[in-house]
């Protein structure tokens, strides 16, 4: 037995030794096998691997859509209520869209946002404007290098119905094209990542256009105004109105959009203008912020805040000691709502 057991261990020692060898004969034919496609094939195989990443990139798709659409809604109903106030019903509703276009060195950003709300308080019937806003920018850029585009940017903003000074609401201070904004920019783009961008532009246009008579007459926006004058010879002259105004300086945009929360998203544009040619240390502001809390995929709060310095622009004074007469001074608007809410 014990004979026996020795040549069996020895029969299966043999055939292990032989299997190893086997292994290591297959591992080393593979070395060189590999080693001669490395040799032979390299450049080819590069240039395989080249055409692949080509038409990876080739098949993204380099245009991305997408925006919000949203109606907020709010009412107050007051019965017997001995802290006084009116019944309100307020509705209000927001589109913004974007198409951005990316491939190569090419950027080409457009956007257009659409808000407009009304309300009605107390026992009248009347509803009256509190938000209306039309803006449509295109932004292009070309990658001079990582993270800076040399940038054209075209931008309009104006209105869609009369605006009035409440409770006065039989004369319009304001109407669609009435006024309406244009600007035109040359400069440069610092995009670091998609939350931040940084446009200077030392070659802007800005526009005004007041596209009625009585406003523009009144000299309203900035524009020229109607003058009656009796000149050194005693003749009796009418300076005609404008309906434009156009201006020549630097521009900035600042953009900045960031996830706060889970549900919490917050975004901002700071606008500055200085006109070369006339108080250039007069810098216009326009900044909006803009905050979404998202409920569900249908439910959120909004809440956006607009505010607006241009010493062109003649406005009725609400405070300080100039309470009550005309000239430039900071325009602010808080809308704050919840409602339906549709993100694609």
């Amino acid at each position: 037995m014990l004979k026996n057991g020795s040549w069996e261990f020895k029969l299966k020692k043999h055939k292990m030794k032989n299997l190893y060898k086997s292994l290591l004969l297959l591992l080393f034919a593979n070395q060189i096998v590999a080693q001669e496609v490395t040799k032979d094939d390299a450049a080819k195989l590069q240039s395989e691997i080249n055409n692949l990443k080509s038409i990876a990139v080739d098949t993204v798709k380099p245009w991305k859509i997408g925006g919000i659409i949203g109606v907020n809604g709010q009412q107050v109903s007051l019965t017997n209520w001995a802290a006084g106030g009116n019944n309100s019903i307020s509705l209000a509703g927001l589109l913004n869209v974007f198409a951005k276009f990316r491939k190569g060195k090419h950027a080409w950003d457009n956007n257009l946002e659409l808000g407009y709300g009304v309300i009605q308080q107390g026992t009248s019937n009347k509803w009256l404007k509190n938000d209306d806003k039309i803006q449509f920018s295109s932004k292009y850029g070309r990658e001079l290098k990582k993270h800076w585009y040399a940038t054209a940017l075209v931008d309009f903003r104006t209105q869609f119905a009369n605006g009035y000074n409440y409770p006065n609401d039989s004369i319009y201070i304001s109407k669609f094209m009435a006024p309406g904004y244009g600007l035109a920019a040359l400069g440069f783009d610092y995009k670091p990542n998609d939350h931040f961008s940084a446009f200077i532009a030392p070659v802007t246009g800005k526009f005004t256009f007041v596209n009625d008579a009585t406003l523009a007459q009144a000299g309203a926006f900035g524009v020229d105004k109607e003058i009656s004058y009796t000149d050194s010879t005693g003749k009796y002259i009418t300076q005609k109105y404008k309906t434009h105004r156009e201006e020549f300086g630097a521009y900035v945009k600042v953009q900045y959009q960031t996830k706060v929360m889970e549900n919490i998203t917050f975004q901002t544009v700071l606008e500055l203008f200085s006109n070369y040619l006339h108080n250039p240390q007069n810098v216009d502001v326009n900044w909006t912020t803009l905050t979404t809390f998202k409920v569900n995929k249908f439910i959120s709060a909004t809440l956006s805040t607009q505010l607006i310095y241009d010493d062109d622009i003649k406005v009725l004074r609400s405070a300080g000691d100039q309470k009550g007469t005309f000239g430039p001074d900071i325009q602010f608007k808080q809308v704050l709502g919840v409602g339906f809410s549709y993100k694609f």
